[in-house]
């Protein structure tokens, strides 16, 4: 008897990285081995040197193929099994183990857009929709377009045993968002590469492709981020923490924007619940921040930020990387651990 196992992985697509996958047949009672594949294909190695190994670092159920089917995320190594430049775990985990004292959780916003034969799902042929307003959590085949797919989605990443905690409708038409978390940088991480995955996998079944695009229309549309919430043990416990997190983002928030996704200028203009993207801002109850503080922490006195900077096309991996390094080593400074 025998099961199927999908090996996952990020390519070293550039700007923006991509996914790919292929499936390995394996022996019942068999765990996932280590596999490789050609680079040179990938944008990760030459021809003349090629061979790359997949890592499994991460594995779940299979909710398409079902059964007794699994989906293995790997990490990407050299032959000397040295971690691959474009292997972006490898470095989290270095950054995560050294603060995993402060116990740092993440819950990752993921906002995507839907489109169809060259246009967003709902856009008419060769025109626009009515302006945005009715959307954002919308009910109403006039006012909804993809919630089949969502839905279907939603489904999946459950049966996977995948940390989602949510689903809603986003302000543009065709553009929806799930929310992964709370968990760890490496679970969040892990969760959310496979989720996306999900998420292609899916739509590629009803001839819709998901795009992650941060700017998917020019002109007065939203674009598409990922709000990245963030906490530590003593934030959880403490607003005096909170603080000085928001305020070490202030100190390295150039570095931040730079890994937080390609094309962010585009999206950050300080227009459409977003702050200027060379200007940054932290506040209570505020959309158009660079950071927001909740405003039931700011009543609690303990909590959680909302760093709304990272792009739709962000990897996870980066944004929990910079957040634990930067906000936990000056909580470390600040002896607020």
């Amino acid at each position: 008897m025998t099961y199927k196992a999908e090996y996952i992985w990020i390519d070293g697509t550039e700007p923006t990285a991509k996914l790919r996958s292929k499936t390995k047949v394996l022996a019942d009672g068999a765990e996932p081995p280590l596999w490789g594949f050609d680079g040179s294909s990938t944008n990760q190695a030459t021809g003349h040197s090629s061979d790359l190994v997949l890592k499994p670092v991460f594995t779940c159920p299979d909710p398409i193929r079902g059964g007794d089917n699994v989906l293995v995320l790997c990490e990407v190594l050299h032959t000397d099994m040295t971690p691959h430049a474009s292997n972006t775990r490898s470095p989290l985990a270095e950054v995560a183990e050294r603060f995993a004292d402060q116990d740092p959780w993440f819950g990752i916003e993921q906002e995507y857009t839907f489109f169809k034969e060259g246009r967003p799902l709902g856009f008419p042929l060769g025109g626009f929709p009515a302006p945005q307003g009715g959307y954002y959590c919308g009910v109403g085949a006039d006012e909804v377009f993809g919630r089949d797919i969502v839905e279907l989605h939603l489904d999946r990443c459950l049966a996977a045993g995948l940390k989602i905690s949510g689903i809603n409708a986003e302000v543009m038409p065709g553009q929806w968002e799930f929310q992964v978390g709370p968990g760890g940088p490496l679970e969040v991480g892990d969760h959310m590469w496979v989720a996306r995955w999900l998420l292609y996998r899916t739509a590629e079944e009803f001839d819709v492709a998901a795009t992650l695009d941060p700017k998917p229309v020019k002109g007065d549309w939203n674009g598409a981020g990922a709000h990245t919430n963030f906490s530590t043990k003593a934030m959880r416990e403490g607003y005096d923490p909170i603080i000085t997190a928001c305020e070490a983002l202030a100190d390295n928030a150039m570095e931040h924007v730079k890994n937080y996704g390609h094309g962010i200028e585009d999206r950050l203009t300080g227009h459409h619940e977003t702050a200027p993207w060379d200007k940054f801002s932290y506040g209570v109850s505020d959309r158009g921040a660079s950071v927001r503080i909740p405003w039931q922490v700011e009543v609690d006195k303990k909590g959680y930020i909302e760093d709304r900077r990272p792009n739709a096309n962000v990897d996870p991996y980066v944004v929990t990387r910079l957040m634990v390094d930067t906000c936990c080593t000056a909580l470390e400074k600040a002896g607020q651990v």
